[in-house]
């Protein structure tokens, strides 16, 4: 289950609410029935798309049958008080109608805009397909008694293209569980005889720029090879950035792992000395929170970014910044932190600072209950 979504659902059971969960299998989790800290979760089966445009309209038609027949299920048991229900796509609108009209209120919990991810993955512009987005986006706005935004961006969106009131909206950004991120003893073996460790956390689809990073290494490779990367996570497009960077001659200096425990995990970020959010400038990203950039500030890290919006909105002095979009400037940004420790460390000092000051999921949690408070106050 998505982290952002599991901590919501630790959220408001620990407020006293009774949570059911519908979702798809996941690598660690294919119980098709799952009691969890008094959540109950029901999965389904689910192949992720493959094959572009297509292979999404496949996956989303077998997600919202499945959702459908789960929810149908559930609603024979009694009616639900909140429906929350967290994009994409904006169809899910289809198997939640019913408990709608029959009084449930509903929270649209928007984690991405649809409408800027078409134009960013599939086609740079404004076709048809494009106008659904669209349409599709502002139903959900419509029927959704209360809206959760990630940031202010996606806020922005939400008074603006949704016309909802600003008390009906309530910003929960995607933050990390400051208890569950914490230093572990770093590795050494894990830099594979080199002084410096680098790593890339995150999914990776055409749009997160996994290319770029494996693009920026190779031109970093050519003047230095004190270093090693590792790649954590998966994704569509991870076998052809395995045979990119076996082609760019980073066959010995890239590991790519797939999705790891947190154990593991903790302990790769805490040997790194340089975290990769090599996130393109499009018009998604620019407006995203990318959960990786949150996650390297847990563990006090320093950071390489693109030069994007809410990139700098969460890790401000915390990274480094590179003009969009261009591999050898994000190499460049690289090689200059390699060669500065203490500043490496303040950057790392600075970006924990930052989140237990106001962006950790501590504060996160205090916005979701007031969301909750607001949709059942206006039942």
């Amino acid at each position: 289950m998505n982290r952002r979504v599991w901590q919501e659902c630790l959220a408001v059971r620990r407020a006293g609410l009774e949570v059911t969960v519908v979702c798809p299998v996941g690598k660690y989790d294919d119980a098709a029935y799952e009691s969890r800290d008094g959540v109950e979760i029901h999965r389904y089966k689910l192949r992720p798309a493959r094959g572009g445009a297509l292979g999404y309209l496949r996956e989303y038609t077998v997600a919202l049958w499945h959702i459908t027949r789960l929810v149908r299920r559930l609603r024979s048991a009694g009616r639900f008080d909140v429906v929350h229900v967290c994009n994409p796509p904006d169809l899910l609108l289809l198997p939640v109608w019913h408990h709608k009209r029959a009084g449930t209120r509903m929270i649209y919990d928007q984690h991405d805009l649809v409408p800027e991810l078409y134009l960013s993955r599939f086609r740079p512009k404004r076709d048809p397909v494009y106008v659904l987005t669209r349409v599709l986006e502002l139903l959900m706005f419509r029927i959704a008694d209360v809206v959760i935004s990630t940031n202010e961006s996606y806020r922005t969106v939400a008074l603006t293209r949704g016309r909802k009131r600003p008390e009906d909206i309530f910003i929960v950004r995607s933050a990390p569980d400051l208890s569950r991120f914490s230093q572990r003893e770093p590795d050494p073996d894990l830099k594979n005889g080199r002084p410096y460790l680098l790593v890339y956390l995150g999914v990776m689809g055409p749009q997160d720029g996994v290319d770029h990073a494996i693009r920026a290494l190779a031109h970093l490779h050519e003047g230095r090879e004190d270093w090693h990367a590792i790649f954590v996570g998966d994704g569509d497009v991870r076998p052809q950035m395995r045979a990119l960077a076996d082609t760019l001659g980073l066959d010995k200096a890239v590991r790519f792992t797939g999705r790891i425990p947190d154990e593991e995990l903790m302990t790769i970020l805490s040997t790194a000395d340089v975290c990769l959010a090599p996130d393109p400038k499009n018009p998604l990203n620019d407006v995203s929170t990318m959960n990786k950039i949150v996650e390297y500030m847990a563990m006090s890290r320093p950071i390489v970014s693109y030069d994007l919006k809410e990139a700098r909105a969460s890790a401000g002095e915390a990274a480094l910044y590179a003009t969009p979009n261009d591999p050898l400037a994000f190499a460049a940004c690289i090689d200059e932190l390699l060669d500065e420790p203490e500043r490496r460390r303040k950057l790392g000092a600075e970006g924990l600072e930052r989140l237990r000051e106001g962006l950790s999921w501590q504060h996160s949690e205090r916005a979701l209950l007031r969301a909750y408070e607001r949709a059942l106050g206006s039942a």
